[in-house]
Formats: structure tokens, C-alpha cells, sequence
């Protein structure tokens, strides 16, 4: 049972990377497929209850944001993995622009969320960390460092 959980500002692949590593094997969790906490609480719990392995893809930027879903898959004994998208906020608002429709995030969103952004620490209770860039439209990963 593995609980993963997304961290980083709207428009880094976030959804995207999920599509591509995920989508056969964990939920997915997020505000913006379901609209409520209320709704989200409830995903949630039923994958806790069911031991169903999810990703929580929502930008999750600050720790405090994080930790209800790591304590609570801690609690159902989860391995717990994050993966931090990295972006500059000029790149996330240069790929913005291709979004259309609700996709596209208000400018002072974007620059909102990246103002509350904590990097991710093991500290917070994460067994393993990530780090997930775009580089020629293809994501890399690579372990954590302390040192991004």
C-alpha cells in the first residue's frame, strides 16, 4: 500500500506525470476532480479503509497542506512517497498559457500558491522523496537531495 503525495504550483505536469506513472495502479485524489474537501475526505478515507494505494495530486505547497495525508496513511501503515515538481514561476506561467478553459489557472493563483511553497523534507514523515523536473518535454526523476 503506497500513499503518494504531489507537491508543487499548478502547471509543472503534476496531472500529467500521474497519467503517465500511475494511473493502472493508484487512485487518484484530487480537488479538482472531486470539488469539495468534503469529497476528498471521503476518497481518502475509503482508500485508507480498503488499502487501496493513491496519489494525492494537489499542489500540497506548504507542509502543513501535506500532513493530513501523510499522518493519515501513516496511521493505515502506507508507505508514504512525495514527489516535489519543480518548477520557476515563469516556466509554470509560460505553460499556463497553453491551458484553456478552467485548465488555466488566474495569474495570482499561480504566484499565490508559489508564495506558500515549503520544499518537502522526510522530516515530515515521507519515506522516500522525489524530485521531478520537465526537461525537452519528458519528466525526469531523480532522489532527493537536500539541496535542490
Amino acid at each position: 500500500m503506497e500513499a503518494i503525495i504531489f507537491c508543487g504550483i499548478q502547471a509543472t505536469g503534476k496531472s500529467t506525470f500521474y497519467k503517465e506513472h500511475f494511473f493502472r495502479s493508484h487512485v487518484r485524489i484530487s480537488l479538482d476532480l472531486v470539488k469539495t474537501r468534503h469529497r476528498e475526505e471521503r476518497l481518502l478515507e475509503v482508500c485508507l479503509q480498503t488499502q487501496q494505494s493513491f496519489v494525492v495530486d494537489n499542489t500540497n505547497p506548504a507542509k502543513a497542506d501535506r500532513s493530513r495525508y501523510i499522518q493519515a496513511a501513516r496511521d493505515h501503515k502506507f508507505k508514504v512517497v512525495g514527489y516535489y515538481f519543480r518548477s520557476g514561476i515563469r516556466e509554470a506561467m509560460e505553460r499556463n498559457k497553453e491551458r484553456s478553459g478552467r485548465e488555466r489557472i488566474p495569474e495570482v493563483g499561480l504566484k499565490g500558491t508559489f508564495s506558500r511553497l515549503e520544499l518537502p523534507d522526510l522530516s515530515e514523515g515521507f519515506d522516500e522523496l522525489y524530485y521531478v523536473s520537465i526537461e525537452n518535454n519528458r519528466f525526469t526523476v531523480k532522489p532527493w537531495e537536500h539541496e535542490i
